[in-house]
């Protein structure tokens, strides 16, 4: 059996801390945007949500790579926001852990806001209706109401989110390139092992891979189903 080495565990470390910083990330941008595309108004309003909508759900029919690519185009150096931090004095954001963060959280989007659009269609408007008439405040509305009737949504939003961040190639190689310790996640080392013919060493990270995403899937989906056959506490 291969060990992991040093060079191994700081990729996965690496991928670990953009897996947790992309979840925890779009599940506060991700629900009130969730939330306001659920929300029934008028019809202009409703084409502005169709289009945000869509938007959304671009990196799901989008190419990694080309995704990747304009928006190197856009944190480079020569890009409208690495171009204008650099004239600020700041490094630009490519190749860098903050622009494969970046790159994540915009990739990954919609693996966030469709799970929780849909638990909140599922709730409807009638349980805040009745907890306003209760007198209940939109904070209180918020957890009391909102949270526990959509929980299952938003378990479903954050496994999919960290999975989906797991496993996460094209627009990461694309633009953070392969540093280790910067922008060297799992994916882009197996590649660079593949590419090395070391098939061993990216044969035993690929397998760990699979057994993680299958695991932390297989347990949240048992808790999802589990919440949604138990009362609500």
């Amino acid at each position: 059996m291969i060990e992991l080495t040093a060079h191994d565990w700081q990729a996965i470390q690496l991928t670990l801390k953009l897996c947790l910083y992309t979840t925890l990330i779009l599940l506060l941008l991700g629900t009130p945007l969730a939330w306001w595309l659920a929300q029934g108004q008028s019809r202009g309003q409703c084409r502005v949500r169709t289009a945000i909508q869509a938007l959304v759900a671009l990196p799901l029919v989008l190419p990694p790579t080309v995704l990747g690519f304009y928006l190197l185009l856009l944190l480079g150096p020569q890009g409208a926001v690495g171009g204008t931090l650099e004239r600020l004095g700041f490094q630009h954001l490519a190749f860098s852990f903050p622009g494969i963060l970046i790159g994540s959280v915009i990739y990954s989007l919609p693996f966030t806001v469709q799970p929780l659009l849909e638990s909140f269609r599922r709730m409807g408007p009638r349980p805040l209706e009745v907890a306003q008439t209760l007198g209940a405040g939109k904070l209180d509305q918020l957890f009391s109401v909102v949270l526990p009737l959509c929980r299952g949504g938003f378990i479903v939003a954050a496994t999919l989110t960290f999975a989906h961040t797991l496993g996460e190639f094209g627009v990461i190689l694309m633009l953070g390139g392969s540093i280790p310790g910067e922008t060297q996640v799992l994916s882009v080392l197996i590649y660079d092992h593949t590419e090395a013919m070391n098939y061993s060493q990216a044969h035993q990270l690929s397998l760990g891979l699979l057994i993680a995403a299958f695991v932390v899937l297989f347990i949240v989906y048992g808790l999802n189903k589990r919440f949604d056959r138990g009362p609500l506490t």
